[in-house]
């Protein structure tokens, strides 16, 4: 793995939206969580036509991000 790869990916975990989009995820602190989607976003209904300029989420994903971290598969970073 590259150096850049290790930056953008490295300790993230894969998390799936019940809408079938797969995403990278890091906790950074319980706060602060990063996500790098890995398809499109036009599958999730929440996110089709979106034109926000915000990072898209939807409720689905963030449940499964935040059940993910309940069950210990997706932990806070280390400092």
């Amino acid at each position: 793995m590259s150096e850049r790869d290790e930056f953008l990916t490295g300790g993230m975990v894969p998390v799936w939206c019940d809408c079938g989009n797969r995403v990278l995820v890091r906790k950074n602190s319980p706060q602060h969580t990063s996500v790098q989607w890995l398809s499109d976003t036009s599958a999730c209904p929440e996110l089709r036509g979106s034109r926000s300029a915000l990072v898209p989420s939807c409720l689905r994903l963030r449940d499964g991000i935040e059940k993910a971290a309940r069950d210990g598969v997706l932990e806070v970073a280390d400092g």
